[in-house]
């Protein structure tokens, strides 16, 4: 889904809670990877992985300049001989240390994900969460957006309006963009045009 799609769900959404509670969750999940400086595992199920929201929040990670974004994708299946990026298994998740955010995308709590999670909790990691809500996976987490099943919105239109407010600006810009910001200054007055003639 790109921009102008998720500009038009957000249309379509005005005076819904989705709006709100979609951007409440990616202030948290900003602010949890902005604070901790990075380490941003995300992690679905066996029969579930979030490939979609790793690769927006990866853009929206750019186009921010908050490098702190950008997950690392836990897979289920990795094996060793995947891509280093496509390669990360499930012990990631029992490493996870404080400082580090874990975000779990699942629709359904298998045991296996559960005990891990409790581990990277119980070690410090602050942990998030999307899913159906109401479960083990809502009690372990420090904050949980819940898509119940019978939802107006399904899961992964849910991982879209998150992305792209985890992307948007929140307060000050930051001095990593100065040079971004001036090129873009430079853009527009070059391709502006010419002033009228008095």
């Amino acid at each position: 889904m790109d921009a102008v799609r998720v500009a038009l769900l957000r249309e379509v959404l005005a005076g819904t809670e989705w709006l709100g509670a979609t951007r409440r969750f990616a202030g948290v999940l900003r602010g949890s990877v902005v604070a901790h400086g990075g380490g941003l595992l995300l992690v679905g199920t066996p029969a579930y992985e979030p490939w979609h929201l790793a690769a927006h929040l990866v853009d929206e990670a750019a186009w921010s300049g908050t490098p702190e974004l950008a997950p690392t994708l836990v897979r289920h299946h990795a094996r060793p001989s995947d891509p280093p990026h496509l390669a990360v298994g499930p012990g990631r998740i029992e490493a996870a240390r404080r400082g580090e955010t874990l975000l779990v995308v699942a629709p359904e709590e298998p045991a296996a994900l559960l005990e891990r999670v409790h581990s990277a909790r119980r070690t410090g990691a602050t942990v998030l969460a999307l899913g159906p809500g109401g479960g083990e996976l809502a009690a372990m987490a420090h904050d949980m957006l819940a898509v119940p099943d019978a939802a107006e919105l399904d899961l992964d239109t849910v991982q879209h309006l998150v992305s792209a407010a985890a992307g948007e600006n929140a307060g000050p810009p930051r001095a990593r963009r100065g040079f971004r910001d001036r090129l873009a200054r430079l853009a527009e007055a070059l391709t502006a045009p010419p002033p009228a003639p008095w």
